[in-house]
Formats: C-alpha cells, structure tokens, sequence
C-alpha cells in the first residue's frame, strides 16, 4: 500500500463517495486530519486541492487589491488571483461556508476566510523567509538554535464576515498546526492599511513602548529597504485609543501575547505598513490557548 506522500507523487485521488467526483491532492497533511473544526455551517479545513488553493488566492485577491490598496502585477489582475510563488511550499488553513450563495441564489460553499503558514523546514535557510525580504529574519533564527519556526502570512477574511468566529476558527487551526508539527515560535508581518507609516504613528509607537520584542527575541527592519521608526522621544498619551487604532488582527495578536519588532516596514506594492509579529508558543496565555483550541489543545512547555 502506497503511503499518502506516495499516492500524491503518483497522482492517486480520494474518492469520498461511490459516485464522487475524484479529488487531487496537492498536499500531504503528514498526519492531520483535512476537516479540523465545525462551526454551524463554517468548516475550518485544509487546502488541498489546486482548486481549493485558487479559491484561497481569489479571496485574497479580493481582499487585498479589490478593497485594499494593494498592486497587483499582470498575471494576478488577469486571473484575478493573488497568485503568489511562496504559494508552492505553504500550507493554506481556511474557513468555507457550506451555506454561502451565489448570485443566483443557489447554495455554493465559498472560501470566506484564510492563511498561509510556513514551516522553516520546508525552506531550510531563514533568509527564504518570505518577511526576510523586509526584516532580518535569519538574525532572529540565529539567535535560537534548536527551536523551530513558523511563518504567518496572507491573512484575510471578507468584510462581512469579520465578526469573531471566523478568526477564531483561523487561529484554532494556527493552534493545532503549531501543536502538531511542534513549533517552537510563529512569526509573519501584520499589516496596517497605508503605505504612510506616518498615519500610525501614534499605534507604531504604542507597540514600539508597550509590546516591543526584548534581547534575543528582538527583530529590526532590513537594512537597504523603506522602513520607518517612530522617535523614541515620542510618548503615547492614550494608549487606549492607539489600540483601538489598530486592525483587528493586530488587536488579537496582542491579546495573545504576541510581541513585535523595531520599525515598520513600507510596503508600497500592497499599501500597507507592515509590522513584525513575533509569538513564542510557550509565552501564549493558556487560557486563551484553551479558548481558541475548544480543550484539544495544551500550552507546551518552555
């Protein structure tokens, strides 16, 4: 019997029915199960199929060019796809709604929300990174033999479905990826919308005083690229309306625990300001590790 890396190297199908339509796999879950939540008619499942992985891309696409700021190059605006070569080597964890319907009125489940994860293994050196292009990664990674990241990246979910579930269902899938592939960190870039870093600058400060990454675990902006600093004379005066500044993910990144690097990069290609994330599985709140993961999951030890 071929194993599942096998049958995807030969091209073999999972057929769920006996008269269903037959289903490439395009990824090895290396132990996972496909489906990993359900939430009424929300399922948090796996990409793993080609066409699963261009309705991911056609949500970002929407996302990030159609009501974003981003610039798409000519392939991605011709497929209307964010079509993307790191795309290959991710894992792609989204949120379908079963009970979503098309213009005609006819049910058909829709992608509605997703993100793109990225393990150091599967790259090697940390410079191939995607967030190396705009932070010094690999200096990060260096300072933590031994431990193994992984990247967050693409993270998106449609305006009408921003309320909590559909997020909290992302993250429980990020949880139980972390848990079971045993990483040790997650990292990525979170974006504020803009490619003024000046527009906030009140938030860039609030994270620069209160949620800055320390020693070690500390990351700066690349040499040689657009970055911006708030001064360091700059003092936040209410902090509470600089967090409420800050998009939602960022909010629940911190919430978490998560800290963030020195400076913001200018990302002019997607109109935004990105950040660095910086999150140590073990430095994550249990309670918050048991709230996002329904009691599957168990904070690791340091």
């Amino acid at each position: 019997m071929l194993s599942a890396a096998g049958a995807l190297a030969h091209g073999f199908v999972r057929v769920t029915g006996a008269f269903a339509r037959p289903r490439r796999l395009v990824r090895d879950l290396e132990g996972m199960p496909e489906t990993l939540a359900r939430a009424g008619s929300l399922e948090l499942k796996f990409a793993v199929t080609k066409s699963e992985i261009r309705r991911a891309q056609r949500l970002r696409y929407r996302v990030f060019f159609e009501q974003g700021g981003a610039i798409p190059d000519a392939m991605s605006r011709a497929r209307r796809r964010d079509i993307c070569p790191f795309d290959r080597v991710c894992d792609h964890i989204i949120v379908v709604d079963h009970a979503a319907v098309n213009r005609f009125g006819r049910r058909k489940p829709k992608v509605v929300g997703a993100y793109r994860v990225l393990r150091q293994e599967r790259i090697g050196d940390a410079s191939a990174f995607y967030s190396s292009a705009e932070f010094d990664v690999p200096a990060l990674v260096a300072n933590h033999p031994g431990k193994r990241f992984l990247e967050l990246g693409r993270s998106c979910v449609l305006p009408e479905y921003r309320a909590k579930r559909v997020l909290e269902l992302l993250w429980r899938g990020l949880l139980a990826y972390a848990r079971h592939h045993r990483i040790d960190c997650m990292i990525g870039c979170a974006s504020l919308p803009g490619a003024d870093p000046l527009r906030h600058v009140g938030a860039l400060a609030f994270l620069r005083q209160h949620a800055r990454a320390q020693d070690e675990w500390s990351v700066r902006v690349r040499e040689g690229v657009s970055g911006y600093t708030p001064p360091p004379d700059l003092v936040v005066s209410d902090p509470r309306r600089a967090i409420a500044s800050l998009p939602p993910l960022l909010k629940g990144y911190l919430r978490l625990g998560a800290r963030f690097g020195d400076g913001a990069f200018v990302d002019h290609a997607f109109g935004a300001t990105d950040v660095f994330v910086v999150m140590p599985v073990s430095a994550i709140d249990p309670r918050y590790i048991e709230h996002f993961s329904g009691g599957l999951l168990e904070p690791r030890a340091a």
